[in-house]
C-alpha cells in the first residue's frame, strides 16, 4: 500500500510509519515545516494549503493530528487550540481525500465520545456523552463527511488512554510510582480506558487491511478497569506500593475543567468492532500492557 499519515511526529505516528515500514508498505509523511526528506510532503492546514499530488496513487490516508488533551491547563484558548488543531486538518484532509477518490481514511478520534457511562458498559453504538470533550469528539468525526459522502471507507479510531514507555502518559506516572507516590486519583471507581502501543498500532493496520471496518472502532483493550485496579497493576509491574490516594477536589485544583472531563469521568468503552472483526490483541490485560510499557 501507499499509505499518507498525516501526526506522524508524535508517539502513535511514528511507531504507526516504522510498522508500516516493516511491513513493506511505503509511507509519504505530511510536516508542517519545509520538506527535508524524500518521504516528507509540506501542508498547511490552517491556510488549506495541500498540494493535491500528493495523493496520487494513495491507498489510504490516515490522520492523527490534534494537540494533547492534558499538555496545558484548560484556559479557553487552549480548549480553542484542541478543536483547531483537530477538526480543520480532518477537514482539510477529508477534502483532499474525496476530491482524490482515495479509498481509505482512518482518522484519528477518542474515547472520550461517550462521555462519563459510569459503570455501564458501551460499544461503538453507544451515544454521546455531554461535555466539552464528547462534543469535540462528535465535531471532530462530523469533519469527515466529505470523504465518507464521497465513497471513502472511513474509520474513526476512538482511541483510549495508550499506554507506551517511550512517551504519553505513562513515563510520568511511572516516575511518581518509583518514587512511591502512585495512588488512585478520586475514588477509583471511574473506569480508564487503556489500550498498548502495541494494539493501538495493530488497531490501525487491521482498520487500514479489513474492508468491512468502517465507521466508529473503539482502539482499546478488551478487559477495562477501573482507576484502582489500574493503580495496583502499575505498582506491581513496578513493584512498588500504592498507598495514595489523591482526592478528586485536588485534582480539579491542580488542573482544573481537565481532571472532570478525563481523570475522574469514566467512559468504560468495549472495542466490538475490533472483536467482531477478528483482530487479536497482543496485549490483553492492562497488567500485560504496562508489563511490556515498563520493561519488567
Amino acid at each position: 500500500m501507499l499509505v499518507v499519515v498525516a501526526g506522524s511526529s508524535g508517539l502513535i505516528g511514528t511507531a504507526l510509519v516504522a510498522a508500516l515500514r516493516r511491513d513493506g508498505e511505503q509511507v509519504l509523511r505530511l510536516v508542517r515545516r519545509p520538506a527535508a526528506a524524500p518521504d516528507e510532503r509540506r501542508w498547511d492546514p490552517a491556510r488549506g494549503e495541500l498540494d493535491p499530488a500528493v495523493f496520487d496513487g494513495a491507498d489510504a490516508v490516515v490522520n492523527l493530528c490534534g494537540a494533547g488533551i492534558g499538555g496545558k491547563r484548560w484556559s479557553g484558548a487552549y480548549k480553542q487550540e484542541l478543536r483547531d488543531s483537530r477538526i480543520t486538518p480532518t477537514d482539510v484532509l477529508a477534502t483532499a481525500v474525496a476530491r482524490a477518490g482515495v479509498p481509505t481514511l482512518v482518522n484519528a478520534s477518542g474515547v472520550h465520545y461517550y462521555g462519563d457511562t459510569g459503570a455501564r458498559a458501551v460499544d461503538e453504538s453507544g451515544a454521546p456523552g455531554t461535555g466539552f470533550l464528547p462534543t469535540l469528539c462528535v465535531d471532530w468525526e462530523a469533519a469527515t463527511h466529505a470523504a465518507t459522502e464521497a465513497g471513502a471507507r472511513t474509520v474513526l479510531l476512538r482511541s483510549g488512554v495508550v499506554l507506551a514507555g517511550s512517551g504519553g502518559m505513562l513515563p510520568q506516572l511511572k516516575a511518581l510510582f518509583l518514587f512511591g507516590l502512585g495512588g488512585r486519583l478520586g475514588n477509583g471507581r471511574q473506569y480508564q480506558p487503556w489500550i498498548s502501543l502495541d494494539d493501538e498500532i495493530g488497531a490501525i493496520r487491521h482498520a487500514l487491511t479489513t474492508p468491512s471496518v468502517r465507521g466508529p472502532l473503539n482502539a482499546v483493550g478488551p478487559a477495562p478497569v477501573t482507576n484502582a485496579e489500574f493503580t495496583r497493576a502499575l505498582g506491581r509491574a513496578l513493584h512498588r506500593p500504592t498507598p495514595l490516594l489523591v482526592p478528586g477536589f485536588a485534582l480539579k485544583l491542580a488542573v482544573g475543567e481537565f481532571a472532570d472531563e478525563a481523570i475522574l469521568h469514566s467512559p468504560r468503552a468495549l472495542p466490538g468492532v475490533l472483536e467482531a472483526t477478528g483482530y487479536e490483541f497482543r496485549h490483553p490485560t492492562v497488567g500485560a500492557a504496562l508489563t511490556a510499557a515498563v520493561g519488567r
